[in-house]
C-alpha cells in the first residue's frame, strides 16, 4: 500500500529573543490511506506546527512532505492554494466560523473557493449538514448555535470539499466532556463513512483510544511510549 502523506527529516524553527526556538526537529513519518492517526503531547510540544507544515499553512525550514508523492515545497502558491482546498480539510479548536453568515453559507465557502457555482454548492453544503446532524439550523449564524453545533459546522465545511486528509487541532478542546463525546464519535464515523484518512492533535483521551495509532510528541520529536 503507498502512503497517503510521507513526512521525512523535518525541521522548524522560530526566531525568539536568545535566537531560534527549534519547535520541529528531525520529525520522520508515513500515514497510509484510511488511518486516523493522534497526535499527543504536552502545550508547547509543537504538535499545531506540525500540522500547519502538513497542511501547508507554514513552510519548514528544511525537510520534505510529499502527498500522494508529490512534494509540497515544489508547488508554486497557487497550487498550494488548491492543495489546501481541494485535498485538505480542516477542524480547528475555536471553528473559526465567520459570525455574519449562516452554517449553510460557511459550509459552501470551500465549494465557491473552488469556482461552484452558488446552487450546487448550496446543495453540498445542505448535504454536509445533515450528515452532521444539523439539517434544520441551516440558516443559523454561529452566535444562534452551541460550541457543539458550530463544531459540527466546522466539520462540515471540513468535508463538504470532499478531501482526501482531515487535520483536527484539538476538535474537543473547547467542549464539555458530554458534547466532546458527541464530536468525537462523529469526527470517527465520517472518517469510515468517507474512507478519510486523518490526523488529530488532541488531549482527549476518548478520541485517542478510537484512532489506529498513536505517536507521542516531546520536544518536536516523536518518542516511543511503553
Amino acid at each position: 500500500m503507498n502512503n497517503l502523506l510521507e513526512v521525512k527529516k523535518l525541521y522548524k524553527s522560530y526566531p525568539s529573543g536568545r535566537g531560534r526556538l527549534e519547535v520541529i526537529r528531525g520529525i520522520n513519518f508515513d500515514l497510509p490511506p484510511r488511518q486516523m492517526l493522534a497526535i499527543v503531547g504536552a502545550s508547547g510540544a509543537g504538535k499545531t506546527t506540525l500540522l500547519n507544515l502538513i497542511g501547508a499553512l507554514d513552510k519548514p525550514d528544511s525537510g520534505s512532505i510529499r502527498f500522494e508523492g508529490v512534494e509540497l515545497s515544489s508547488l508554486p502558491p497557487i497550487e498550494l492554494a488548491q492543495f489546501r482546498n481541494r485535498k485538505v480539510g480542516f477542524i480547528f479548536q475555536f471553528y473559526h466560523l465567520l459570525p455574519e453568515f449562516t452554517a449553510l453559507e460557511n459550509t459552501l465557502m470551500p465549494c465557491l473557493l473552488r469556482g461552484m457555482a452558488l446552487p450546487e454548492a448550496q446543495q453540498k453544503a445542505q448535504k454536509m449538514l445533515e450528515k452532521v446532524g444539523l439539517a434544520d439550523r441551516s440558516h443559523h449564524r454561529p452566535a444562534e448555535l452551541s460550541g457543539g453545533e458550530q463544531q459540527r459546522v466546522a466539520i462540515a465545511r471540513a468535508l463538504v470539499g470532499e478531501p482526501k486528509l482531515i487535520l483536527a487541532d484539538e476538535p474537543t478542546g473547547n467542549l464539555d466532556s458530554a458534547t466532546g463525546e458527541k464530536i468525537n464519535l462523529l469526527i470517527r464515523q465520517l472518517h469510515d463513512k468517507n474512507g478519510l484518512t486523518s490526523i488529530v492533535v488532541t488531549h482527549n483521551e476518548q478520541i485517542v483510544a478510537r484512532c489506529d495509532r498513536i505517536l507521542h510528541l516531546e520536544d518536536g520529536q516523536f518518542v516511543e511510549k511503553m
